[in-house]
């Protein structure tokens, strides 16, 4: 079905590998080329350039990917808009969030949503990662969006989209640099940090340690649970944040903030839809479903 191969087609081109695509889809690395090859063949054009490990779109590729991106979302716009007619949903829904998430990837989210659905009443809670999972469970929240990787076996964890946290400073910061910076540099520095909890605190301590640094190795300067205010004080001093890069874009764009790559250093993570184990609310299951075709825009 053409379909199916324009779905490994979009995964290859978004994943911008054929090893990762073929996990995704859950087959066969030969299977994921052999797609490609029958779409090249059939619209006799190569899709895409291939550099040792690495691949890039063509034009025509390019071209396929933006009308791939269209198509997907009609399929999706449609399955949402067909079953939310016929479920005809209204009440509350009580959403959590963690602090990024809340801040810089869910309000145009649940602005879409409330269009579509406009007799559901949203109420939006957000903390930390580790106390929304707990509130989920203490069931005052019904669904909701997170930035860690703890595994309760009390919770179900559906991945949203990606996220890449990098160290971050302003760019009259003396120690700031081009290029890739030795781990050891670290050492030198003045963080500022989230609070405990915090899901991106967690990620970035799981990560350095693959370098050998402990969080505790860090100059800790201080810790906040706002991401703005760690981006007003980097704007103000000489220290460095490890942000969300989703937190960060107005800030890069207009050269008030500058990333800083670290060598053998790179920090991915999800964003996590989470809701109890077992059956939910069909007006819980109906958000799910509309962020999950939601992602993709991301």
């Amino acid at each position: 079905m053409f379909d199916f191969r324009l779905k490994v087609f979009y995964t290859v081109a978004k994943r911008e590998s054929f090893t990762k695509a073929a996990k995704d889809l859950l087959i066969s690395q030969p299977a994921v080329s052999k797609h490609i090859r029958e779409i090249e063949l059939h619209y006799q054009t190569k899709l895409f350039i291939r550099d040792g490990i690495n691949i890039r779109l063509t034009e025509s590729g390019e071209l396929l990917y933006r009308y791939a991106e269209e198509i997907f979302s009609i399929y999706r716009n449609l399955a949402f808009d067909i079953h939310a007619l016929n479920a005809k949903m209204h009440g509350n829904l009580k959403i959590g969030a963690s602090t990024t998430v809340s801040q810089y990837v869910l309000p145009p989210l649940l602005a879409e949503f409330r269009n579509k659905v406009n007799d559901i009443h949203l109420d939006v809670f957000s903390d930390n990662s580790a106390i929304i999972e707990q509130s989920l469970l203490n069931r005052s929240i019904d669904v909701g969006i997170v930035e860690g990787c703890s595994k309760n076996p009390q919770i179900k964890y559906i991945d949203f989209i990606d996220d890449e946290i990098v160290l971050v400073c302003r760019p009259e910061n003396p120690s700031y640099r081009a290029g890739l910076i030795d781990p050891k540099n670290l050492l030198n520095y003045s963080f500022l940090l989230r609070e405990v909890g915090s899901g991106t605190l967690d990620v970035i301590e799981r990560n350095l340690k693959t370098l050998g640094i402990s969080l505790n190795n860090l100059r800790n300067e201080m810790n906040f649970s706002s991401t703005e205010s760690i981006k007003m004080y980097l704007k103000h001093s000489d220290s460095f944040a490890f942000l969300s890069i989703h937190a960060i874009l107005k800030e890069l764009k207009y050269n008030e903030l500058v990333v800083m790559d670290i060598e053998g250093l790179d920090i991915r993570r999800k964003f996590t839809i989470i809701q109890r184990q077992g059956q939910e609310s069909a007006l819980t299951e109906l958000f799910i479903r509309f962020v999950n075709s939601y992602n993709l825009k991301l």
